[in-house]
């Protein structure tokens, strides 16, 4: 008869300390019992085989994407330095030199940037060692650690970027998902992980992540501008950001939309869609899209708190293609390949999504929230094959509907039902 014991908090869950061989395998159960499962990240293997050609290995990303633990599930033998840790961080700052000494195998320095100047000491060990996978580095912010990275790590180290949670690992917890209740929980690991309400959890993280990273880049004066900018920002969410407008509705100079646009990206919380123009003899749009790192935040910044206000609000389309766009980044992302996403537009309103280039080869790619096809969705995949010519394949339609086919060479199915982003 087996002995079990009352472990964790919340819904309670039972021990079989009876059927545990050894006191090890009690404190594995009891471990995973108390702590919530740690999802398999889809971008570990390419950080192992990075980390089998490079002595040092950088994996930047949006702060609470998951990077601490991905690299310390990955590298639990490595020594574990956080660099927010003030300790840490004036350990390393006073003496850089003792500091390394301390992991002559190497070691997880995980928010890098807030010590850039370590990177010129990492880059003596790395020389004298040459040893793939010594140093595995995390970091949040971009302008930082690229220009440490090009000083004195290029060449030393594969850089990757963690983005939340993708649909794919998001099945460890359930199998099925409506589309627009991942527009507003996100992907971002702690809500998922701890049942958390997303108001609450991106409010908090607005305020201690968002401002301060903006506050440590820029010499930001006026909060309530910035917050006013952040919301009008997430109402053009998928469009081709007018700074002139911005300004007038912020108040501010269009120079000033452009810096803190930057520094949106800067800290992982925008991207921008860059169009693709490259051999087409029409006049094209040649500005980006902007759109979020997260569903959850524009969601939040919009005061849409379900899934059915999501569903009927007039950016719900914005939504859905913010939130399939992101999939396809990730896909690439967590295979350590350069995104190489496009979108087409002319000056006379012909528009494609999505261009992925692949190799010399174009796949255009339409996003659309309907559960119901129309032929007019392939309209604009029409027109660009005719400009783009031979390059161009049939390409994709993807929509919230329920059944799959092909029209005209175009595929129409519903990534959420199948699975499989491109």
């Amino acid at each position: 008869m087996a002995l079990y014991i009352k472990v964790g908090s919340g819904k309670s869950r039972w021990a079989p300390f009876g059927l545990c061989k050894s006191k090890v395998e009690l404190a594995i159960y009891i471990v995973l019992c108390y702590f919530p499962a740690m999802i398999e990240r889809n971008i570990r293997p390419e950080l192992l085989a990075a980390a089998g050609e490079y002595p040092a290995v950088t994996v930047l990303g949006p702060r609470q994407s998951g990077k601490t633990t991905l690299v310390r599930m990955v590298f639990p033998d490595k020594p574990y330095f956080s660099m927010e840790d003030p300790d840490v961080r004036l350990a390393a700052e006073t003496d850089p030199r003792g500091f390394l000494a301390q992991c002559p195998e190497g070691a997880v320095l995980d928010e890098i940037q807030r010590l850039p100047l370590l990177l010129s000491y990492l880059q003596g060990i790395i020389d004298r060692v040459q040893k793939p996978g010594m140093f595995i580095l995390t970091g949040s912010h971009q302008p930082e650690l690229q220009q440490g990275i090009s000083q004195s790590l290029a060449g030393r180290t594969a850089i990757l970027t963690l983005f939340p949670f993708a649909l794919k690992e998001l099945r460890s917890y359930r199998q099925e998902w409506d589309p627009f209740d991942l527009v507003v929980k996100g992907g971002y690991p702690r809500l998922h992980e701890s049942g958390l309400a997303p108001g609450r959890f991106f409010n908090g993280y607005l305020q201690t992540y968002v401002e301060r990273d903006v506050r440590a880049l820029i010499n930001l004066k006026d909060l309530r501008a910035f917050q006013q900018f952040l919301t009008l920002l997430a109402g053009r969410v998928g469009q081709i950001v007018n700074y002139a407008s911005l300004s007038n509705d912020v108040g501010v100079s269009a120079t000033t939309i452009k810096n803190w646009i930057g520094v949106l990206k800067a800290s992982f919380v925008v991207w921008e869609l860059p169009p693709y123009f490259e051999n087409i003899g029409k006049r094209v749009i040649k500005s980006p899209k902007v759109y979020f790192c997260d569903t959850g935040l524009v969601a939040f910044l919009l005061g849409i708190e379900t899934a059915e206000q999501a569903a009927r609000d007039p950016l719900r389309g914005a939504l859905f293609e913010n939130l399939v766009l992101l999939e396809i980044l990730k896909k690439r992302l967590n295979a350590g390949k350069r995104p190489e996403l496009f979108f087409y537009r002319d000056s006379n309103g012909n528009e494609v999504d999505l261009i992925i280039k692949s190799q010399r080869e174009l796949i255009p790619v339409e996003i659309k929230s309907a559960a119901t096809f129309s032929p007019n969705f392939i309209k604009g995949i029409e027109h660009f094959q005719v400009a783009a010519g031979d390059r161009c394949r049939p390409g994709h339609v993807l929509y919230n509907g329920q059944s799959a086919h092909t029209v005209k060479g175009v595929r129409i199915a519903n990534p959420f039902l199948e699975g499989e982003f491109l």
